[in-house]
């Protein structure tokens, strides 16, 4: 090849913006945020002597999801403050980490360590359940970003250089449960659910920090999803997310609404929205519980034009995975559900064996790969199930000498499966 093409060829692709392939999970619940890890090849079975890969013990626990992009793993984690073994203290002493692994290896490359902004919320009640790193990070393969509740938004490079840092609020909710939305990403911007922390919702430039919108309401309180782009078939985007009571779409260009659309679903809304062929389906709510499907797009109130279901059906923090019309999770009570995404039709419900009823045992949301649904239960292992309408346990699986709590969505790399719990990273593959 000319030598003046092939320098031509490396700076393009310095400036370009790579392009996520099908290998990569580059967020939360993967490439278009539904849990889809199409014909990858996973195991069925594995055990600390059974097709493990490796294991890399991580500096805290957590309740974010690992994100994968190409050979790098991504995953956050807290120490310092309102960990088990540090039950006293000062929160002052609150570290909040981002750990970069190798994938092949699980070999670390580097960890970044970001001391926690003041004010800080206290470590009881509720937030003890996920605690101080429940935002999965987000990456375009040129740089990752990380939302840290009240000690803000920070993008790093691949190799771990801070790039920018940004605060985006020190409110509390009045559960003071803490921060728990992911970020997302949309063209140049990192779109922030601060709901805990500024009862806002924000869009920041990917490469400066600096704010391009900020959409704030009071009926962000207790909004802890992450928000969705869905893709409408006249070529635009709208950008989706559930509160306590309504369902709003949202220009993503702007921040203004678009449309709403009322529900029942009241007091926290935890799942976040998926979406298929025009159609939003949101879970969620404390005490008045259901589900909804709506039909995106409109304009103001479409709560009577748009809504095709409503079902008493719920996820309580789980996000539901959506498979050839069916919808699927488990839910908190340790009860398996299978829904037509059709009609809002139940098809099954039925109690998962082993799995306790108390606790709250389920908080990942599942992932498919090819013909089974994985879930990672907290305490219990991973449960695999048939991705079809029709219930049975496939298997169980287990890391006996980890007691920790396991609560994020494991993410799926080629044939590869991460998944974390409060003491390691895993990665799951045919040996």
């Amino acid at each position: 090849m000319n030598r003046s093409l092939t320098f031509l060829l490396l700076i393009l692709s310095l400036f370009l913006p790579k392009v996520s392939t099908a290998a990569d999970w580059p967020r939360f619940r993967g490439n278009d945020g539904d849990g889809d890890g199409a014909d990858s090849k996973i195991p069925l079975s594995w055990s600390e002597t059974e097709n493990l890969a490796w294991r890399t013990a991580l500096p805290g626990p957590g309740s974010s999801s690992p994100v994968v992009w190409g050979d790098r793993v991504f995953v956050t984690c807290y120490s310092g403050y309102g960990v088990a073994s540090e039950t006293t203290g000062s929160k002052e002493n609150l570290k909040r980490h981002l750990v970069c692994v190798n994938l092949s290896d699980g070999k670390s490359l580097w960890t970044k360590t970001v001391a926690a902004e003041m004010p800080e919320d206290d470590s009881h009640g509720y937030i003890t359940e996920h605690g101080y790193a429940s935002n999965t990070p987000v990456t375009d393969g040129n740089q990752v970003f990380v939302f840290f509740g009240k000690s803000g938004v920070l993008a790093f490079d691949m190799d771990g250089n801070e790039q920018w840092r940004v605060g985006v609020g020190k409110e509390s909710s009045n559960r003071r449960w803490g921060s728990a939305a992911s970020p997302v990403l949309y063209k140049d911007m990192v779109i922030v659910n601060a709901s805990e922390e500024s009862r806002a919702i924000l869009a920041l430039d990917k490469k400066t920090g600096r704010e391009v919108w900020k959409s704030e309401a009071n009926s962000l309180e207790l909004a802890y999803g992450t928000p969705l782009i869905v893709e409408l078939s006249d070529a635009t985007a709208e950008l989706v997310i559930s509160v306590p009571g309504e369902v709003w779409g949202l220009n993503p260009d702007t921040g203004k609404l678009k449309w709403y659309a009322e529900t029942n679903l009241t007091g926290n809304i935890c799942p976040s929205v998926i979406a298929h062929d025009g159609i939003v389906y949101t879970f969620g709510g404390y005490r008045s519980a259901g589900s909804h499907a709506i039909r995106a797009g409109g304009k103001d109130d479409v709560t009577d034009t748009h809504m095709v279901w409503s079902s008493r059906e719920s996820s309580y923090v789980a996000t539901p995975l959506l498979h050839e019309g069916h919808l699927y999770w488990i839910d908190d009570r340790g009860q398996a559900h299978c829904l037509d995404a059709k009609t809002g039709e139940s098809v099954y419900r039925e109690r998962v064996p082993d799995l306790s009823g108390s606790g709250k045992p389920v908080y990942a949301s599942p992932v498919r790969v090819g013909d089974r649904l994985y879930v990672l239960s907290r305490y219990q292992g991973t449960f695999v199930l048939p991705a079809k309408p029709t219930f049975e346990i496939l298997s169980t699986n287990r890391f006996e000498s980890d007691e920790s709590d396991s609560s994020g969505t494991p993410a799926i790399a080629g044939d590869r499966m991460v998944l974390r719990s409060g003491r390691y990273l895993y990665c799951i593959s045919e040996m």
